[in-house]
């Protein structure tokens, strides 16, 4: 693997101003100039990947509560998977970058990220990458043994995914499976096994993946194209829209057979319904300017995620 040129050290002396798209601009503010190219590999400005990551735990927590109401472990699980989204999170991106920085050097919108810029060397991002998954080998220490093993089938996938967009059309259903896998292991954790209505919840929050990741790929659509990345986006093409709320459709219905299969309610069914309509929202704001609307509408749905959390979390409690 051929080391990405860098830039000599005298020319980052000077940290460069946060990225006009960063979500959290004020926190690599005060980082040191040292410190905040680690924090732009792993994305910890722009935490919408973290919720993403951390919320179908719950959901899957929150599902095999249905029929037993929550108890206090569940919190300490809770706490668990929120500090393994933060560094698995963070691995994902750095192991992602270290693939894709020749790709990402013919971006627009990824060419000054820290590998492709020379802010970090190769081999200073690896050892960034070990101490991320040292913290994640922390956390499925403290996880029961079904949910450690789960957790374990998962790293081929997290392995796999920054491949997939040169050998497949279907990138973001990979990334679906990868990044729902919470789901699965929140389940196990709190139930001491997986079941079926388990396992059907989490293939609807996989199509809701597709749905999402479909509408972030729609940024990078046009160079993508000239580079010969993969992706929904510029499979589905002109219908893109139908795509993604076909997927939303397929995600709802499916999230709503897990739920009914695992004891929810007319709360938990209602959940569901809410949830699509938040997807209908969100294609109807991507109307007339996909590309120029995919990054806010993408960030929407951390709200998605909060919804199906929420609703059966309360269905849980009631």
């Amino acid at each position: 693997m051929t080391e990405t040129p860098t830039q000599p050290r005298d020319q980052e002396a000077v940290p460069s101003p946060p990225p006009a798209d960063s979500a959290l601009p004020g926190l690599l503010t005060y980082l040191p100039g040292s410190v905040r190219p680690y924090a732009l590999l792993a994305r910890w400005d722009r935490p919408v990947g973290i919720w993403l990551l951390f919320l179908p735990c719950l959901i899957g927590l929150a599902q095999m509560r249905l029929t037993t109401g929550f108890r206090w472990p569940d919190l300490v699980f809770a706490i668990l998977f929120f500090v393994g989204a933060i560094a698995m999170r963070g691995a994902g991106c750095t192991w992602n970058d270290l693939l894709d920085r020749d790709f990402d050097a013919q971006v627009a919108r990824t060419k000054d990220r820290p590998l492709p810029s020379g802010q970090i060397r190769p081999k200073e991002a690896y050892v960034f990458l070990g101490s991320q998954v040292a913290v994640g080998f922390l956390v499925w220490l403290a996880l029961p043994g079904l949910a450690k093993i789960v957790t374990l089938f998962a790293l081929p996938l997290v392995a796999a995914y920054p491949f997939m967009k040169r050998l497949t059309w279907w990138p973001q259903a990979w990334l679906g499976f990868t990044f729902n896998w919470g789901a699965l292991v929140g389940g196990a954790a709190v139930y001491g096994g997986l079941t079926g209505a388990n396992v059907v919840l989490y293939l609807g929050l996989a199509a809701w993946t597709v749905a999402y990741d479909t509408i972030y790929a729609l940024q990078d659509a046009e160079d993508d194209a000239m580079i010969g990345v993969r992706s929904t986006a510029r499979l589905f093409g002109q219908k893109v829209l139908t795509g993604i709320f076909s997927f939303h459709l397929v995600a709802t219905l499916l999230i709503a057979i897990g739920l009914s299969y695992a004891g929810g309610g007319r709360l938990a069914a209602l959940t569901a319904i809410a949830f699509l309509c938040h997807g209908l929202y969100q294609v109807a704001q991507l109307r007339g300017d996909p590309a120029g609307r995919a990054l806010s509408v993408f960030k929407q749905n951390v709200w998605a995620g909060v919804i199906l959390a929420g609703g059966i979390g309360l269905a849980v409690l009631l």
